[in-house]
């Protein structure tokens, strides 16, 4: 089965000064930015950006609590993070990491787990096969080939099932 990388769609919009910031990043440096972008604000988002150097940027991160959301995981697991393979049995924030904030989210009631949420993924595939977690925002919507969903239920802070549908709900 051939295997497809989850772009986030704010990952491939570069534009005005943010961008240009966020170019000038090493390849690791972006990894481990787009997957932590989820946890930051704007302020710490432009603090982050702000610093000249990758070490400045690291400690910024160190200090903040954000490294280890990432950097807890060993190599393989931040590939697949990065590559956008969620699995189940994962943790809620490697979810998160992977594909950033659900379209939907609700709580459940009646599940085997003392807490329940369902989270509504929407995807958008680029007529070069790229995959995109699709946002309200979206600026290449109009040019995808194929949309799609994947609700993932967590039970207790781990993905316990995800259910790909052909169409939106």
């Amino acid at each position: 089965m051939r295997t497809l990388a989850i772009v986030l769609l704010a990952s491939t919009v570069l534009t005005g000064c943010m961008g240009a910031k966020i170019k000038r990043l090493s390849a690791v440096e972006q990894d481990h930015y787009y997957a932590l972008k989820v946890f930051m604000n704007d302020s710490v988002e432009k603090t982050f950006l702000k610093f000249k150097t990758e070490e400045e940027r690291n400690a910024y991160l160190q200090e903040r609590g954000l490294w280890d959301h990432f950097y807890k995981y060993p190599d393989h697991v931040r590939e697949l993070i990065i590559a956008g393979e969620v699995q189940s049995g994962w943790a809620e924030d490697q979810m998160f990491m992977a594909w950033g904030e659900p379209y939907d989210r609700r709580r459940l009631t009646g599940r085997p787990a003392s807490r329940s949420e369902l989270f509504v993924y929407r995807f958008e595939v680029a007529p070069d096969g790229v995959i995109r977690v699709w946002t309200p925002s979206s600026k290449t919507a109009y040019k995808a080939v194929d949309f799609y969903q994947i609700d993932v239920y967590v039970d207790d802070e781990r993905l316990s099932e995800m259910e790909r549908k052909e169409d939106w709900d």
